[in-house]
């Protein structure tokens, strides 16, 4: 079972557990600006949709604050491509 995509400040990164296992993507903040340096999930949760939760869960938390996002990773561009207004 997934947990809730946290912001893990220390690390710069947002994670996603499942089953033991940790997505996350890696940012940097200039400003008002939230820039998304990597995107990764290990093998195990490769293909079964968890970089895709993680990028949801960290564009509902980013709602909240007043930053935009930039993608430096390809598959974070990819996906915001496809799923922001």
């Amino acid at each position: 079972m997934a947990t809730a995509v946290i912001d893990n400040t220390a690390e710069s990164r947002f994670e996603l557990s499942v089953e033991g296992e940790t997505a996350y993507a890696d940012y940097h903040v200039i400003g008002d600006t939230l820039y998304i340096d990597y995107v990764y999930a290990p093998d195990a949760l490769r293909g079964t949709g968890a970089a895709g939760k993680l990028m949801q869960g960290l564009v509902d938390t980013v709602s909240d604050r007043p930053q935009k996002i930039v993608p430096i990773c390809g598959y974070a561009a990819a996906w915001l491509k496809r799923h922001r207004l």
